[in-house]
């Protein structure tokens, strides 16, 4: 054990907010932050860790509010003469802290001790740095004041910054090493409680009062005549998460200078691009590596040491877990998983299910300048660089061209449905976590960036105008970032996806432990692909709308809504019917015996004509029919709220040949798929039911029709009938509804919708505001409202079942998605979520997080 260590360990006793650094000390993350904790595991692990002090937070707090502790008993913990460093040492420390101050206790005298030991030129760099440190961040002196000092020799530029240091502060710059660290206590003490300290940690998730520990560590100065110096070192590399040492050394240095240095710096590990440690020092440099493995698997982490060598001898003076990608989070808690230092089930709980996103995306790479011209809600992650568009049109021809473009829209509707598949990625104006641009975008895994409304969109002039007044124009270049929620000027570099080994190693363990069902929300065959690709158990919702829009499909869907008699409209919808079955026996066989959810027709019609003038003219040549009369039957249908209007279930009834049609198309696909093979038992759901008596009227159709088809192909068939709950209607009166049903699926984005009375296509537009000011905790569009619409779910699913026990309870709205609210799905009883198809790993590893929490619990 180092003598700088087991000096004076039981020289003088402690006050009761001061503790000495031993392997029995009363130190806690609680209560003295992470850093200050594995200080003390490091003891533990008898490395050479330097004497150290650490301060608790409500020692720290005490010193903000000026009850500074007496400095001369922290400092007579340590040899007379010693210089010391402060670090800050916070809960979690991705919060942040005040920056380290080195060398406290420099002064003339100490100046001229180190001289003779060190030379006059590096006891002068030592007291200069110092001095520098001290007036910009204790003394709160402007940089600039000590200029004269840079370019100088150190003896000069020392003696240029004690004297501004005089000038500025009307006193000498003080010699007393206890007062030096009071005020570096007060100063990082105070720094912690600043309003932009704190609004930084709690952008990061900290909560207001979190609280900052401070370590006074006895310094290893690195700087002597022999082999002295410091660095850093890792055994993984922070980017990708692989095996790789990695860091630097730099000759008569300290901290972390090593890092920012460009010359004279040594690789650590032998290298053919230069010297190294390895080969310069290599006895420090296997004490080094012995470390820093005994490190790895005694705490049980992928850690960082920082270091220093004094004369030949190894002191690690830092330990801190390694800052990582969220590609390198998923490696790197597989491999301690598979070196057999953690479990499996521990192995899941260190990756941030969120984090999965972003290896499924493009994203702006770590670094990258971003030229910020304008934010939103970052909609739908990933991020994608094109030329503006404002039109589904043009977007669908710039792909024909095969050129990159971005989606520029006031607010998408479903005619945008093809632009949006031809587009790199969104922008819209309006909107939020759950509007349709949303909603699509994340089912297409197409980056979205929805609600930008400090931007002016100018659709008509087809230009953006950015809130400092800069001007994009339809082709100029963009790249909207959906992970940040940030639209940035031009082509900033990015990084591509990373489905790797380890992800899917990751998400396999998922899939062993979790007891929740995850299935995909899926409009199209492709979708199906990419649900089976992130291996859904199936498809929990096929919005059957979206497949009307495709080329070819939406003249005849308009034929059906202009038709005047019953027979046109079947006419027509004899038409839609192969286009249909051969949609749904695709789905069938691509899942390949997964369960299949088929959402009958939800929108109301006015949804599928077009809005405009030209749209109008179009149409009229296409039906053959009079302009004036498209224009009267497209107003005649548009409705003051059409979210609440003639849609779902009341279309179905008023209008039964669709739905009529949709089922023989789904029993068909399903009779064609069972001769392939592919066995299937199709789900057929009610949109927006709130009547018992709704559904008896669509079951007894569809029983119909499903008969109908068994009659004429002789093939026999099963099927499940099941319900979409939207409204709080539905939702409590779920027990007379569920005797009816197989399964109730609830859209949690419409029931969010109706139980706030709150549009959720504008909420965007102050959500923001209600946030800050704690109207709500959060967005109830984005993490589930557990007191108001989480009420309405758990009576639903307690009256479904007490009517029906086996019957099915799932969630199918985006909140399907969201870690925070699958955990009160998986405790309400839900049996599984249906999220876009590339949250589905999100989802998967929220579900096994939660199935290890409880098992431990």
């Amino acid at each position: 054990m180092s003598m700088l260590r087991l000096r004076k360990e039981c020289a003088m006793p402690q006050a009761p907010d001061i503790t000495l650094v031993t392997p029995t000390a009363p130190i806690a993350v609680a209560s003295h932050g992470g850093r200050a904790k594995c200080l003390q595991r490091l003891v533990r692990l008898d490395l050479p860790v330097p004497r150290t002090v650490v301060l608790s937070f409500d020692t720290v707090l005490g010193i903000a509010e000026g009850r500074v502790p007496d400095a001369s008993l922290i400092l007579s913990q340590f040899d007379d003469g010693v210089l010391v460093c402060v670090r800050p040492s916070s809960e979690d420390p991705d919060w942040g802290g005040p920056g380290a101050i080195m060398n406290v206790g420099m002064n003339d005298a100490r100046r001229a001790a180190l001289a003779a030991e060190l030379g006059d030129d590096t006891a002068a760099g030592l007291y200069l740095r110092f001095v520098q440190t001290y007036a910009v961040h204790v003394a709160r002196l402007d940089a600039d004041a000590f200029d004269a000092a840079d370019g100088a020799t150190p003896q000069e530029g020392l003696r240029a910054a004690l004297a501004a240091y005089e000038d500025e502060m009307e006193e000498p710059f003080p010699q007393d090493p206890g007062a030096q660290l009071t005020g570096v206590l007060r100063s990082m003490a105070r720094a912690w409680q600043g309003t932009t300290a704190r609004l930084l940690r709690q952008a990061k998730g900290a909560p207001a009062d979190a609280g900052l520990g401070l370590i006074v560590q006895q310094m290893t100065l690195g700087m002597g005549p022999g082999n002295s110096g410091s660095g850093v070192m890792q055994l993984v590399d922070a980017e990708t998460g692989t095996p790789q040492i990695t860091g630097r050394y730099l000759g008569r240095s300290q901290g972390r200078e090593a890092l920012d240095a460009e010359a004279d710096v040594l690789f650590l590990e032998k290298d053919a691009r230069g010297p190294s440690l390895e080969e310069a020092l290599p006895e420090a440099w296997d004490a080094l590596k012995r470390h820093s493995e005994l490190m790895r698997h005694r705490l049980r982490e992928e850690m960082q040491a920082e270091f220093t060598i004094q004369d030949g001898e190894v002191f690690i003076l830092d330990g801190v877990r390694v800052p990582r990608s969220n590609r390198a989070a998923v490696r790197i808690a597989v491999r301690l998983a598979e070196d057999g230092i953690i479990p499996r089930e521990e192995a899941l709980t260190r990756v941030d299910p969120r984090a999965l996103s972003e290896l499924l995306h493009r994203q702006v790479a770590p670094g990258a300048a971003r030229d910020l011209l304008g934010r939103g809600v970052a909609a739908s992650p990933g991020a994608a660089t094109g030329m503006v568009v404002f039109t589904a049109a043009a977007a669908q021809a710039a792909a024909a061209r095969d050129e990159a473009c971005i989606l520029v829209r006031r607010e998408t509707a479903p005619e945008d449905i093809r632009g949006m598949h031809a587009a790199v990625a969104v922008l819209t104006e309006r909107g939020g976590n759950t509007s349709h641009a949303a909603v699509i975008g994340r089912g297409l895994g197409l980056p979205c960036v929805v609600g930008a409304s400090q931007m002016r969109f100018q659709t008509r002039r087809k230009q953006l105008v950015a809130p400092d007044g800069r001007i994009v124009r339809e082709g100029d270049i963009i790249t909207v970032d959906g992970s940040s929620g940030e639209v940035l000027l031009g082509a900033p570099t990015l990084v591509e996806p990373a489905l790797d080994d380890a992800f899917q190693t990751l998400l396999g363990w998922a899939d062993d432990v979790r007891d929740m069902a995850v299935r995909a929300n899926a409009d199209t065959p492709e979708d199906a692909k990419t649900a089976r690709t992130f291996k859904a158990d199936g498809i929990g919702l096929c919005r059957t709308e979206h497949m009307f829009f495709e080329e070819g499909r939406l003249t005849v869907m308009r034929e059906m809504i202009f038709a005047d008699t019953s027979e046109d409209r079947r006419a027509a919808l004899d038409r839609l019917l192969p286009m249909q079955r051969k949609d749904f026996t695709r789905l069938f066989r691509i899942m390949a015996g997964k369960p299949v959810c088929i959402r009958l027709l939800d929108p109301p019609l006015h949804e599928f004509l077009p809005a405009d003038k030209a749209g109008h003219r179009a149409l009229a040549e296409a039906l053959d029919r009079p302009l004036s009369e498209i224009t009267y039957r497209v107003e005649a249908l548009t409705e003051y709220n059409p979210m609440l209007g003639m849609r779902g279930v009341r279309l179905g009834i008023a209008v039964p040949e669709i739905y009529d049609m949709q089922a023989r198309a789904i029993f068909e696909a399903a009779v064609a798929a069972q001769q392939d093979g592919a066995g299937v038992v199709p789900e057929i759901m009610i949109p927006l039911v709130t009547a018992r008596r709704e559904v008896e009227l669509v079951k007894s159709r569809i029983d119909a029709v499903a008969a109908s088809v068994r009659t004429r192909t002789g093939a026999e068939f099963d099927y499940k009938l099941g319900v979409m709950v939207e409204t709080p209607r539905a939702a409590l009166r779920s027990e007379e509804i569920a005797q009816h049903c197989a399964f109730m699926s609830f859209g949690t984005n419409d029931l969010t919708q109706m139980t706030y009375g709150l549009s959720r296509d504008d909420a965007g537009r102050f959500m923001g505001d209600y946030v800050q000011q704690g109207v709500f905790p959060e967005d109830p569009f984005h993490t589930l409202d557990r007191e108001g619409v989480g009420e309405l779910l758990s009576i639903a699913a307690e009256r479904g079942r007490r009517a029906r026990p086996d019957v099915t309870l799932s969630i199918c709205g985006e909140h399907a998605g969201s870690p925070e609210s699958i955990a009160f799905f998986r405790d309400a009883g839900f049996d599984y979520v249906s999220c876009s198809p590339f949250r589905v790993p999100v989802a998967r590893l929220a579900a096994a997080q939660l199935a290890v929490s409880r098992k431990i619990v």
